[in-house]
């Protein structure tokens, strides 16, 4: 988490403890702090403050995206990516228990998927389309406002899961053209257990957990106020950040993956390299075991696939652009940050060549 974010936190914990809504002058204050952080996250998004509901997390907002749409409706066709975070497969297997037809559809070998592909799937009792924006294991952009396009002229909903993108590109959801389109604070050096959903205008949505409604009636319950503090104050500070550490992201990450082939044998291969990728996410396939890899270099913080039954996300993913168990386990999933210097990503590259020749000799 941002210094600052902390910072701006920090009241909201004890000193403007009161809940935004009571009548008292520092309950209003505490209100007046929410919309100004909801209006830090609308200029985040590119929309209007009214169109931002706060949730807890990345996947309150994919749930409420998607069972908030389809739960009251009668049961139809949904068409979700096959690369979609558990978040969404699960709330489409929800739907799925309870009639809803349920499709995944594929992506290419270089992790993009077919618009064109995708309509072909649609019916006429087609109600909704999930495609996220960016996939956290490979990196790959997605073609989100083509397929909205081709689903807004079947008059068919598109619920986009943009929670790796914010922070690392930016990001406009008039572009995007989505309906509903998913926030994590985390993401974006925001705290831990902060989300929103952006809900386009005139969308009517339907709350799925009850009691005294907040939040346009979406949410209910007392709410993370802190939290919805610290999101705004990270919201603003990508807002400020995210166009220029771009470039920076993309220089130190080539520099990663040509520092691993210059010194590992066999090269190491960066999967979907031709593809469009966020700028500060690595999947490479190593010469030996990554597991191993990551035991020797313990002092680097990378992902790995865990198992195979039932698949982990990275398997999953992989395994949808074709990779094989042995290639999946040979596969290290690393993340660079806004702070990531060209000295720690030559250390890390040092460290991850030690290992290796530790494991080949």
């Amino acid at each position: 988490m941002a210094p600052s974010v902390l910072e701006a936190m920090q009241p909201y914990w004890a000193t403007h403890f009161l809940l935004p809504g009571q009548e008292h002058p520092n309950a209003q204050a505490i209100g007046e702090a929410m919309e100004h952080a909801r209006e830090g996250l609308a200029l985040l998004a590119g929309c209007d403050p009214f169109e931002i509901v706060f949730t807890d997390g990345g996947t309150s907002a994919n749930n409420l995206a998607i069972l908030g749409q389809l739960q009251t409706q009668q049961p139809g066709h949904l068409l979700v990516s096959v690369l979609e975070h558990e978040s969404v497969h699960a709330a489409a297997a929800h739907l799925g228990s309870k009639g809803w037809h349920i499709e995944t559809f594929p992506c290419s070998v270089d992790g993009v998927i077919d618009p064109d592909h995708v309509a072909s799937k649609m019916r006429d009792d087609t109600r909704l389309v999930c495609l996220q924006a960016a996939n956290p294991v490979l990196g790959t952009i997605q073609p989100v406002r083509e397929l909205a396009d081709l689903c807004h002229r079947r008059g068919i909903s598109l619920h986009c899961d943009a929670t790796q993108m914010f922070g690392k590109l930016p990001v406009d959801v008039e572009q995007l053209r989505a309906d509903t389109v998913s926030i994590s604070g985390h993401k974006f050096y925001g705290p831990k257990g902060t989300g929103a959903v952006y809900v386009r205008r005139g969308l009517q949505l339907a709350p799925i957990q009850y009691g005294e409604p907040r939040e346009m009636g979406l949410q209910s319950g007392a709410g993370n106020v802190p939290g919805y503090i610290g999101i705004g104050a990270a919201a603003s500070l990508a807002s400020r950040c995210s166009g220029d550490v771009a470039d920076n992201l993309t220089e130190v990450r080539e520099r990663l993956i040509e520092g691993l082939r210059a010194v590992v044998q066999p090269l190491p291969i960066a999967l979907c390299e031709d593809a469009p990728r966020l700028p500060n996410t690595v999947a490479i396939e190593m010469p030996g075991e990554a597991k191993r890899l990551q035991r020797s270099a313990r002092q680097l913080v990378m992902a790995t696939a865990r198992s195979n039954d039932p698949p982990d996300a990275i398997t999953r993913v992989l395994r949808a652009i074709g990779r094989t168990d042995s290639q999946i386990g040979r596969t290290l999933c690393i993340s660079l940050g806004w702070t990531t210097s060209r000295d720690q990503v030559d250390r890390s590259v040092e460290m991850l060549a030690e290992a290796w020749d530790g494991l080949a000799g």
